[in-house]
C-alpha cells in the first residue's frame, strides 16, 4: 500500500450507498492510505480488512456518557469494534476518535464533561486488550474551540480551558496528536465581510499581519491559532492532524467545482510542500483527512445545501473534477452497479397550470424525501425553469424509490423516459442498486432525511473562527 500524508473521511449518511468493497477498491486504486470513519460500521470495517489502509475508527457523541460512566462498556466497545476486526489479514486501525467535535459551542455543553472520563476508560480498555501501544485515542474538535483576532493570541474558550488543558496532558502522554477541522468555507459562507481570496492558497491582497509574520490564507491563520492556544497551555510542540477540511461544490454561490478544485488542490501542495506555516515552519500537519470522499444526499441541510455536496466524488464514486492527491489524478469507481439508465420526467403533454393538477404538493412531496438540493439559488441546477425543476424532483423521487414505476405516477403528471433530461451542469441522476439486503440503500420505509451529521458541520450554523484581516 501507497500511503499518503493525505487521507479522506468516509462518511455515509446517504440514500445511494455504495457497495463497502467498491470504497475501499476506489481508495486503493487511488492511492489514498489513509481513512476516517465516524462510526465502527460492521460492513465499511469489514471491507478495509486486508487492505493495509490506515484507519480512524469513530465513536458518536451520543455514546460519551456511558463510556465515561463505566468501564465495562469501555471494555466492550472496544471489544465489539475494535479488537474483532484486527489480527492477521485485520483491519489496520490506527486511531478511535472519541466523540466528533464534542466541544462545539451549538451543544451547550452537554457532551464535554464525558470526554476525560470517556479517555481514561478507553485507555484501559485497549491496554487490557494488549492495543495501547497500537492505537492511539484522539478527539476531533472544532475550530470554535479556540479563538483569536490574530494567530498569536490564540487561546481555547475560557470555560474549556480546564478541559482541554486535561484533554491534551491526556494526548501527549500517551503520544497521541491534537485532531482539529478547519473549514474556511464556512467562515466565507457565514461573512459577507469574509475575504474570498483569504480562503484560497494562491495569494490575497487581503493578508494578516502578526507581529513578524504575515498569513496569506485563512488555513494557516487557523492552524496558528491552534498552536498558540497550545503553547499557552504548555503544549506548543503537539503534533496536529487535520481531522477535516475541504469545500462543497453545490448548494450555495461559493459551492462549485472550480472553487473546490482550487481549494483542495491548493491545500494538498501546500500541505506536501512542507512549507508548514509562520508559527512551525517547515512542520506541515501530521495527516489532513480531506472531507469527504463521496457525497452525502441525505445529510440535514440545517447548515446549507452544501451539506449535501462534500464529496470529491460523486455518491457513485465518479470524480467531479481533476486533482491529484500527490500520487497521480483521481480514478473513478469500477463496477458500480447502477439502476436502469431510465428517469422520471414531467409528461410534457400535460397542462401544469390546470386547476386540477396538484404540482405543487408533488414537488413537495419528492423533495421532502429526495435530494432537491442542486435547484435551490446557488446549485448546479436553479434556473432550469419550473418543469425542469419539477421533473429534477420527480426524478430523483424515482431513483430513491429504486424505479418504482408507481413513484414516478404523481397522479398521471410522471413518465419514465430513456433519454437523459440533464442540461448543461444539471445532471439527472440514475441511481445505483442496493449492495445488501440487510442495508437497503433506498429503503422505502423511510420517512424522510437523516439528521445525523457525519462530519464537523453543527446542526446549526456557528460561524467558524474569522481571523481579523487587513482590508
Amino acid at each position: 500500500m501507497v500511503e499518503s500524508g493525505i487521507g479522506m473521511n468516509w462518511g455515509s449518511v446517504s440514500v445511494h450507498k455504495l457497495s463497502p468493497n467498491t470504497v475501499v477498491n476506489l481508495l486503493k486504486d487511488n492511492k489514498i492510505g489513509k481513512v476516517k470513519l465516524f462510526d465502527a460500521d460492521p460492513d465499511s470495517l469489514r471491507a478495509l480488512m486486508g487492505s493495509g489502509i490506515e484507519v480512524m475508527v469513530g465513536i458518536p457523541n451520543e455514546l460519551l456518557s456511558g463510556l465515561a460512566s463505566s468501564g465495562s462498556v469501555s471494555d466492550a466497545w472496544v471489544a465489539q469494534n475494535v479488537s474483532r476486526y484486527l489480527g492477521k489479514a485485520g483491519a489496520n486501525i490506527k486511531y478511535v476518535a472519541v466523540g466528533n467535535e464534542p466541544f462545539l459551542t451549538s451543544y451547550s455543553g452537554q457532551f464535554q464533561s464525558y470526554v476525560v472520563p470517556a479517555l481514561m476508560n478507553l485507555q484501559q480498555s485497549l491496554a487490557k486488550a494488549n492495543l495501547a501501544g497500537t492505537i492511539k485515542l484522539v478527539v476531533p474538535c472544532n475550530a470554535d474551540a479556540y479563538e483569536s483576532s490574530l494567530p498569536s493570541q490564540g487561546t481555547f474558550r475560557p470555560e474549556l480551558t480546564q478541559i482541554m488543558t486535561d484533554l491534551v496532558s491526556f494526548l501527549n502522554s500517551n503520544g497521541s496528536p491534537f485532531v482539529v477541522n478547519i473549514y474556511p468555507f464556512l467562515s466565507l459562507y457565514s461573512s459577507s465581510d469574509f475575504p474570498q481570496d483569504y480562503a484560497f492558497f494562491d495569494g490575497t491582497t487581503h493578508s494578516v499581519t502578526d507581529g513578524p509574520n504575515v498569513y496569506t490564507n485563512a488555513f494557516d491563520g487557523n492552524f496558528d491559532t491552534l498552536v498558540a492556544a497550545l503553547t499557552k497551555i504548555g503544549y506548543g510542540q503537539m503534533p496536529i492532524v487535520i481531522g477535516e477540511v475541504g469545500w462543497p461544490t453545490d448548494g450555495a454561490i461559493s459551492a462549485n467545482l472550480s472553487a473546490a478544485k482550487a481549494f483542495n488542490q491548493g491545500l494538498i501542495y501546500h500541505v506536501l510542500s512542507n512549507k508548514g506555516t509562520p508559527l512551525r515552519p517547515g512542520v506541515p500537519p501530521l495527516d489532513v483527512y480531506l472531507f469527504s470522499l463521496l457525497d452525502e444526499g441525505a445529510k440535514s441541510t440545517l447548515p446549507g445545501n452544501f451539506e449535501r455536496h462534500w464529496g470529491i466524488f460523486s455518491f457513485d464514486g465518479q470524480a467531479k473534477y481533476s486533482l491529484n492527491l500527490g500520487n497521480g489524478h483521481l480514478k473513478n469507481a469500477k463496477d458500480v452497479d447502477y439502476l436502469p439508465f431510465r428517469w422520471c420526467v414531467v409528461d410534457p403533454s400535460k397542462d401544469l397550470s390546470s386547476a386540477t393538477v396538484d404540482v405543487d404538493n408533488h414537488y413537495k412531496l419528492a423533495c421532502n424525501y429526495a435530494d432537491c438540493t442542486t435547484l435551490n439559488y446557488g446549485g448546479s441546477c436553479y434556473g432550469i425553469g419550473m418543469k425542469g425543476n419539477i421533473s429534477y424532483a420527480f426524478n430523483s423521487y424515482y431513483q430513491v424509490n429504486r424505479q418504482n414505476i408507481k413513484s414516478c405516477d404523481f397522479d398521471g403528471l410522471g413518465m419514465v423516459t430513456f433519454l437523459d433530461p440533464s442540461v448543461g451542469d444539471c445532471k439527472f441522476l440514475v441511481g445505483i442498486a442496493d449492495y445488501s439486503k440487510k442495508y437497503s440503500s433506498f429503503s422505502s420505509s423511510s420517512s424522510g432525511f437523516s439528521l445525523q451529521n457525519s462530519g464537523g458541520i453543527m446542526e446549526m450554523m456557528m460561524p467558524l473562527l474569522i481571523l481579523i484581516f487587513v482590508v
